[in-house]
């Protein structure tokens, strides 16, 4: 073993100068998880923190490829990111989760896996009529259409959190005013101890 292998993990994370934590970001398609994640991501680095941007879209072009929308698949995508999200966060990154992620349970189930990594559940909270009016790929309209089954918030359920660790709302607010509202707690958790 090499002495990287053997090496506790708080000193892998004070090399790094932080500790790490998961940002989970939920809500419709179109609320503006990607965007808002983004800009947290920026502002983080911009404050000499080290981040990483898991997104949905993403992950399903490469890791999560195999899997399609039906509740069980649904799951699958959910456990498969959490456990990407807690393996980096473990080598000390500030991971930002942006995933529709429409059920309770389900991140729940994502913040049992992060064990003693601080997760935090933010609710980007943005009306259904307002996803539907941005909706740069035209998903709404097809799934309205019948052209897209099982469509979160069309014929598809979504559970807001009950409880969130931070509610975002984003009607009326720019991107940039969106993401300043989680950034101070990230760089509170992930200050060096």
């Amino acid at each position: 073993m090499t002495w990287h292998t053997l090496q506790p993990r708080e000193n892998r994370w004070a090399c790094l100068g932080q500790r790490p934590a998961i940002a989970w970001f939920t809500g419709l398609s179109g609320a503006g998880k990607s965007s808002i994640a983004n800009a947290v991501d920026r502002a983080l680095t911009a404050q000499g923190r080290h981040t990483m941007v898991l997104d949905g879209d993403n992950l399903r072009l490469g890791l999560n490829r195999d899997l399609g929308f039906s509740p069980r698949d649904r799951a699958e995508n959910i456990r498969r990111a959490a456990e990407t999200a807690r393996l980096m966060a473990e080598t000390g990154l500030i991971t930002i989760v942006s995933l529709i992620s429409p059920f309770r349970a389900e991140r729940a189930a994502a913040r049992l896996i992060a064990g003693d990594i601080p997760f935090l559940e933010i609710f980007i909270d943005t009306p259904l009529a307002i996803c539907e009016a941005r909706d740069p790929k035209g998903l709404y309209d097809r799934a309205r259409a019948g052209k897209i089954p099982d469509f979160t918030g069309i014929s598809a359920p979504y559970e807001a959190p009950e409880a969130p660790d931070l509610t975002i709302t984003t009607h009326g607010c720019s991107v940039a005013d969106s993401a300043r509202a989680l950034i101070p707690a990230l760089l509170g958790l992930s200050a060096p101890a």
